[in-house]
């Protein structure tokens, strides 16, 4: 079976699907692999790498998705890229599927079988497969690192000959994947650190990783059968804002994970609450591509508010792209082995397997995604 991997174009990704290591795994499958000339050379991985790991060079890319029966790819395609692949072609990559109502059709009527790696179930079984959590996992390690560059004081405390130095307060909210590790980070790094999460069920990991968990009693939150926080009322919204507002006054770093998959986030940080931090205080918000948990942060900026720094950073992971590489390939080649059929040497799309199913867009000319489908049917 024929996989392609492209080179990735969006402007400033330096991360990229599928790295020379992996290339020898999917060889060792039976499979043919070809890359497009220069596909790592953003994590610093050379032609010569990926040829000597198996995989043919093609430098036509119009030719590349034409002849593919497998894509794998880090982003989305374009709807140009679409129109190139082949009746029968399985994608595989992110797809932003809630929001890429044109794309799912086109990848609908192109005939492509669509994978998306966002809708990759999160259970025990697919831990290896779960691209967002890797991915987010970089993300929280950055923001720290983002922060403390950014920050007119250090993180830990110091004592000298001149006197003690206090470590930094850092507050992080949210205790997902990215803000256990940032929490983790930051302790690491010397700082006090508290957080907050809407499930009491992660006190104890917030806790064992040296923190401090705030606790505020919003009445019924919990967590969605997929691991992921609920979304709150705009009542429970307002009374964590009320509760925290005290604390992010005297945090010199905080550090917001709040998303709702598919949705908007909450606004967490209102602009009465940044005005109210200490200058030189540093704002790092992890959702600003998306819509933003700080009010006045921007999407792939650095703002001053009254001398407060708001980092609205997007891509967090491509800062440590080679990593994230590493990760993300990982993640793509436990997918393709675990639906591999060793004996025909091709993917086999099931829909009876345990994990396929919700993780699938399209297939046959069919959007086969229930959740897609009744969004795409409730906006046409």
């Amino acid at each position: 079976m024929r996989i392609a991997i492209p080179r990735e174009t969006h402007p400033g990704e330096n991360r990229v699907p599928i790295i020379p290591e992996t290339v020898k795994k999917l060889c060792l499958l039976g499979a043919e692999i070809v890359i497009e000339p220069g596909l790592g050379l953003g994590s610093g991985f050379a032609d010569e790498q990926y040829t000597e790991a198996g995989a043919g060079l093609e430098p036509d890319r119009n030719k590349l998705f034409a002849e593919a029966q497998i894509l794998l790819r880090l982003r989305k395609p374009t709807l140009e890229e679409v129109a190139l692949m082949p009746s029968g072609c399985i994608h595989i990559s992110y797809l932003d599927p809630f929001n890429e109502r044109e794309l799912v059709r086109a990848l609908q009527k192109q005939g492509v079988t669509a994978i998306s790696m966002e809708m990759i179930p999160r259970t025990t079984r697919s831990q290896k497969m779960d691209a967002l959590s890797s991915q987010a996992n970089l993300a929280g390690y950055v923001t720290v690192l983002l922060a403390a560059n950014h920050l007119p004081s250090i993180l830990p405390m110091m004592m000298t000959p001149a006197g003690t130095l206090k470590p930094a307060k850092v507050f992080v909210l949210g205790a997902g994947v990215a803000g256990l590790q940032a929490i983790a980070t930051a302790k690491r790094l010397g700082a006090k650190v508290t957080a907050f999460d809407t499930r009491p069920v992660v006190a104890e990991q917030v806790q064992s990783l040296g923190g401090t968990f705030l606790e505020i009693d919003l009445g019924e939150t919990g967590e969605t059968a997929g691991g992921y926080a609920r979304e709150l009322t705009p009542e429970q919204i307002e009374k964590q804002r009320q509760a925290q507002k005290e604390v992010i006054a005297q945090s010199d770093v905080v550090i917001t994970t709040a998303q709702v998959f598919g949705r908007k986030p909450p606004v967490l940080v209102t602009r009465d609450m940044v005005e109210a931090m200490q200058p030189g205080s540093v704002i790092v918000d992890m959702a600003a591509e998306t819509g933003g948990n700080v009010e006045g942060s921007e999407p792939d900026k650095t703002v001053e508010v009254n001398g407060v720094t708001i980092i609205g950073q997007a891509n967090l992971p491509n800062r440590v792209s080679r990593d994230a590489s590493k990760m993300y390939s990982s993640n793509l080649f436990n997918l393709v082995e675990d639906v591999w059929d060793k004996d025909s040497k091709q993917l086999a799309i099931d829909f009876e397997h345990d994990i396929l199913p919700g993780c699938i867009i399209t297939h046959g000319g069919e959007v086969t995604n229930e959740t897609i489908k009744n969004i795409l049917e409730g906006g046409s």
